[in-house]
């Protein structure tokens, strides 16, 4: 009975103790990655890829006669007693070799962006993280804006241009959606039977005119995301393929941008596209950030207007020689305490290392892994 009862509560306070252990251990690994980058030295993570507990409940129970002899008469008193040994075998793995590459040195592709956008993160802190630079089109001139500090004339316009989308995405007026074309082709009736168009139909729509003697075959397709101040289905067929052509012409981590007067926000008008970090591109952004190639303030653009949020740092990290009473996160390394504080109301520090965290774990690859070398530890 005693065994029973044990077991389950020894399970529930293991499983919560572990998920706690693992989770911090990652958030710290963050942490000190950054720190370690702000030093230029090599960034290194350590996944935890199994855990096995094992427990061993044992019960014993006798009598024995009274503390005072037989002159206490001869009623036994009884004796009850149990333990539980536990004995856990964690299984480490180096991220390293092309493990490394895929998760840490590619860069992120723009299905993550908009996946995080649809959970309802904020485009301003979430491209101040993910893209590194913006290139827009003026007159069939292209422009890069880089989003680094060093950057005295870039920095401030990408800036603007986050904060001009911030805003239309807090009056609802930014769109975030696939380009949904259709693609034709039209051909003489005479190159095809009737068993053609019957194996045509299961996969296309087919219209056919009788007085030309042709028909036209359209698929319908779904094709790259774009972030714009309309509606994309409410463009013509051709606009939308005109997008889809110029995203296709992008590398993979692009994310189309086609802010358009005339609709909201369309003071500002923004033509061009994000081009995203990978995710030690954004280590080494933060690390710099720390004191190197500190972010400062930007106004927004005058066409923007009032933005609700526009903090200084994407992610404050205060480096210091002692520890910080009031941080929230802190790790030392090289002499110092690097800390994450967050003092404001709606918390935006905290939100960013936790959109940070979300981000590295989006880029976990299958575990364990093959030929990397791997650390076991029993306990």
């Amino acid at each position: 009975m005693l065994s029973g009862c044990f077991s389950p509560k020894a399970l529930e306070h293991v499983v919560i103790a572990y998920d706690h252990s693992v989770t911090r251990s990652l958030v710290e690994q963050l942490l000190l990655n950054i720190a370690r980058s702000h030093h230029h030295q090599p960034v290194h993570f350590t996944a935890i890829s199994s855990i096995a507990a094992t427990f061993n409940y044992q019960f014993h129970a006798g009598a024995t006669p009274p503390l005072g002899g037989l002159d206490g008469g001869f009623a036994l008193a009884p004796i009850f007693g149990g333990s539980i040994a536990e004995n856990p075998t964690f299984t480490i793995s180096p991220i390293e070799g092309e493990d490394f590459t895929q998760r840490l040195l590619t860069p992120l592709r723009e299905g993550k962006l908009t996946l995080l956008l649809r959970q309802g993160v904020d485009i301003d802190l979430l491209l101040r993280l993910m893209a590194g630079e913006i290139r827009t089109t003026t007159n069939n001139q292209e422009t890069a804006y880089y989003n680094r500090p060093a950057d005295q004339i870039g920095y401030p316009k990408f800036r603007q241009i986050v904060l001009h989308l911030s805003r239309l995405q807090d009056n609802n007026q930014l769109y975030i959606e696939p380009l949904v074309y259709d693609r034709e082709w039209t051909l003489p009736l005479s190159s095809f039977s009737a068993g053609d168009f019957q194996t045509l139909e299961n996969n296309y729509r087919v219209i056919v005119d009788a007085d030309k003697q042709i028909f036209t075959i359209q698929k319908r397709s779904i094709g790259h995301t774009v972030i714009t101040n309309y509606d994309p289905t409410t463009i013509s067929n051709r606009e939308r393929l005109a997008l889809q052509a110029k995203a296709d012409r992008w590398p993979p981590n692009d994310i189309l941008v086609d802010i358009r007067p005339d609709n909201p926000g369309g003071e500002y008008p923004i033509q061009g596209a994000f081009r995203l970090r990978s995710f030690h591109g954004i280590l080494n952004f933060l690390g710099r950030s720390i004191a190197n190639e500190p972010e400062y303030h930007v106004d927004p653009d005058p066409g923007t207007g009032i933005v609700s949020e526009n903090p200084v740092r994407v992610l404050d990290i205060i480096e210091s020689t002692i520890e910080r009473p009031n941080a929230k996160l802190s790790v030392t390394h090289e002499g110092h305490y690097y800390s994450i504080v967050d003092e404001e109301k709606r918390s935006w520090n905290q939100e960013s290392f936790r959109l940070l965290y979300q981000l590295f774990q989006m880029t976990v690859t299958d575990a364990p892994r093959g030929n990397v070398p791997s650390i076991t530890i029993a306990k």
